[in-house]
């Protein structure tokens, strides 16, 4: 992306990040699905309280 720091305006920024968006090369496709490397919660204890 390109970097719009320098322009103050708004509606010019925009479309410097807009052309430099089409020039990008596409993102690949997902190999794993997302968040599958997130930490899993683990389920609480059923049954009495713990308290």
């Amino acid at each position: 992306m390109a970097d719009t720091k320098a322009i103050t305006d708004k509606s010019e920024r925009k479309k410097v990040k807009r052309a430099a968006r089409k020039k990008a090369a596409p993102k690949a496709k997902r190999t794993a699905p997302r968040g599958s490397q997130k930490q899993k919660v683990k389920k609480l204890a059923r049954g009495q309280s713990k308290r």
